[in-house]
């Protein structure tokens, strides 16, 4: 057997051992102390909006309540004001967010809210009256093998807090 088939060999061993090492790790590491992140939408952000189309920029706050960092790897999301759908889509952003520590990061979304023109024209009817939010996202974390978080998050928005004089 010739030297390089050797080194090629123990590599591939070293790798294999690494992976398994890696993989036993995760399936012990803590799921019964896992605790879920707190997901916030702390801003909506109105980029651009024409007739049919409106853009605007969702900004998150996530806390990570957990000793080891949390790696996200994708988000799906819908966004609903009084019952009404604003949005849905997913974003494949990575974040990590550090243990006990908390990270923001935002989505585009892009949408057209044509066809709830009148039940937005109500809501905003009164600006000074809450208009209540409810945000449903499934959250992908972990390297290779992780969990899929499932959250729901309500709020009010008081939309004059928005409008620009």
């Amino acid at each position: 057997m010739s030297y390089l088939a050797i080194i090629k060999r123990t590599s591939a061993y070293l790798v294999f051992i690494v992976l398994l090492s890696y993989l036993s790790a995760c399936s012990t590491g803590g799921k019964s102390s896992f605790k879920k992140p707190d997901v916030q939408l702390v801003d909506v952000e109105l980029v651009h909006a024409k007739l049919l189309e409106q853009q605007f920029i969702l900004h998150f706050r996530v806390d990570n309540p957990n000793a080891q960092s949390l790696p996200m790897r994708s988000i799906n999301y819908r966004v609903l004001l009084n019952d009404t759908p604003l949005a849905t889509g997913s974003n494949n952003q990575w974040l990590t967010v550090p243990a006990y520590g908390h990270a923001y990061f935002q989505i585009p979304l892009h949408t057209n809210l044509w066809r709830h023109m009148k039940v937005i024209l109500r809501m905003l009817d009164k600006p000074d009256q809450p208009i209540h939010y409810a945000l449903h996202a499934d959250v992908k974390t972990g390297h290779f093998f992780g969990k899929e978080i499932n959250l729901i998050r309500h709020g009010d928005i008081i939309p004059s807090d928005y409008i620009r004089e």
